[in-house]
Parts: structure tokens; sequence; C-alpha cells
């Protein structure tokens, strides 16, 4: 996941624009993007622990990095996820 892409988005949520339909777009982008890019990390280790398992050239070490960025980037998307609910339902509570 691009740090910078979060960093720009919460330095500058407005981004001097009128309408908030470009911020949302962004913003949708940002969570699509690191959707993808954890589905990536977690097909890469899948790849990469079957040719270990399957004696290809590819060394221990390489499998358990892949594997903890796999699970790192996860848990950063359900602690994400997690924040992004309770936020929603502190909107809601606050509109009652």
């Amino acid at each position: 996941m691009k740090i910078g892409s979060i960093n720009s988005l919460i330095s500058n949520p407005l981004s001097n624009e009128s309408t908030g339909k470009i911020n949302d777009s962004k913003f949708k982008n940002v969570f699509t993007d690191f959707i993808g890019e954890v589905n990536t990390s977690s097909m890469k280790a899948n790849e990469l622990t079957e040719d270990f398992i399957n004696g290809k050239d590819v060394q221990l070490h390489e499998v358990m990095i892949a594997g903890e960025e796999a699970k790192t980037n996860l848990q950063l998307l359900v602690e994400i996820r997690n924040k992004t609910v309770d936020l929603y339902k502190e909107l809601t509570r606050m509109q009652a």
C-alpha cells in the first residue's frame, strides 16, 4: 500500500474543490486500490507457498516475508474497516 496516497487524502481532504463528488471518488479509489493490493499480496504469498511446497527454487525466508506482509496488510484493512464502522455509528448518533 502506498502511504503517500492516504497521507495526501488526510492532509488535504477538500483540496480546494467545491463539490464532494471528486473527493468521494478519490476516497473510494484509495480503498479500492488498497483492497486490490491486499488481494495481490495474499495471492503472492499463496503462490510462493505452493512453489516452496512443490520444491521450486524459492527460499523459506521469501515465503515467510510474503506471508507476514499479506497478514499485516489484511490486519490493516480490517482495522480501517472497524474504524470506518465506528465513525459511521458515531455520525448516526450525532444526527439523532
